[in-house]
């Protein structure tokens, strides 16, 4: 069985839809907070078991019988919390249960080095893989395209982008990367340890997108960039607790470093077409504000 973890989350759903494709409902379980969530997935045959990374008990039961294991990296850094417990949680259960592997939404920038906290996260995870005796596949995901379109806020109706210097991002779609999980976990293709960065074919910055949406509508959308410690006053003001300041100030010294910048075309190749792009992305964007 592949056991799928947040299987109501934007990226997990798509995996389980793509995955459903090519593989029986019967041999696909997910593993979710909140099972009323996944109601619609118990309907089409898939087995839905509440789990939590911070519960190993109900996490084993979730895992119970997997073959496969696709952990989808956890968010908790956002609140304040300990991914990487979560992470070991996780991958214990994996191997309570005689998991033969893991595959893990990891990012094409995870390293000991990064400016931007999650991706130590991600690095530290992948080593816990390693160490794990169970096989393993890190997926280096490119920058999901969605937290562009996050980072720019109302942006488009305000006609002005205000925040520190950044760097290119290769954007990358979430249903895209969500096919490509699918794939690999329907065994179409195999990586052992971390893929190849798995990302869009374009590396476009804040003002790109800016220059992008302009095209796009009526009102025209600035750049404007201003210090760091000016950015991190406006985000402070707004309401954003100390560590999510940090944290976002360290994303825009990455891209800036070049970290989110590298584009690969394994992506590409894996799908057979061309990626989803930021500017289709932008245009369902607006449609949908304007509807």
């Amino acid at each position: 069985m592949i056991i799928i973890t947040g299987a109501t989350g934007e990226l997990g759903r798509r995996v389980v839809e793509h995955l459903t494709d090519r593989v029986p409902a019967s041999k696909i379980g997910v593993s979710v907070r909140d099972p009323e969530k996944a109601s619609d997935l118990q309907g089409l045959g898939i087995r839905v078991r509440q789990g939590d990374y911070e519960d190993a008990e109900r996490l084993r039961h979730a895992f119970e019988g997997a073959q496969q294991v696709l952990l989808i990296s956890s968010p908790a850094r956002r609140t304040g919390g300990d991914p990487l417990l979560q992470h070991r949680t996780a991958i214990e259960s994996a191997q309570w249960v005689g998991a033969e592997r893991i595959v893990y939404t990891s990012h094409m920038a995870a390293s000991d080095t990064s400016a931007f906290p999650p991706m130590l996260d991600h690095a530290q995870t992948e080593q816990m893989l390693k160490g794990s005796g169970i096989a393993w596949t890190a997926l280096r995901n490119g920058f999901y395209s969605s937290s562009g379109l996050e980072l720019m806020g109302d942006a488009f109706t305000k006609g002005f982008y205000s925040g520190a210097l950044d760097g290119k991002f290769s954007w990358t779609a979430h249903d895209d990367l969500a096919e490509i999980a699918a794939i690999i976990l329907a065994g179409e293709t195999k990586f052992d340890g971390p893929t190849p960065a798995l990302t869009g074919s374009q590396a476009l910055n804040l003002a790109d997108l800016c220059a992008i949406a302009s095209e796009q509508q009526e009102q025209r959308v600035v750049r404007k960039i201003i210090p760091d410690e000016q950015f991190r006053t406006s985000l402070t003001s707004k309401g954003m607790p100390p560590g999510a300041v940090e944290m976002i100030v360290g994303l825009f010294i990455a891209a800036r470093n070049g970290e989110f910048a590298k584009i690969d075309p394994t992506l590409e190749n894996l799908l057979g077409r061309k990626p989803i792009t930021m500017k289709e992305l932008i245009a369902k964007h607006l449609k949908s504000r304007n509807s």
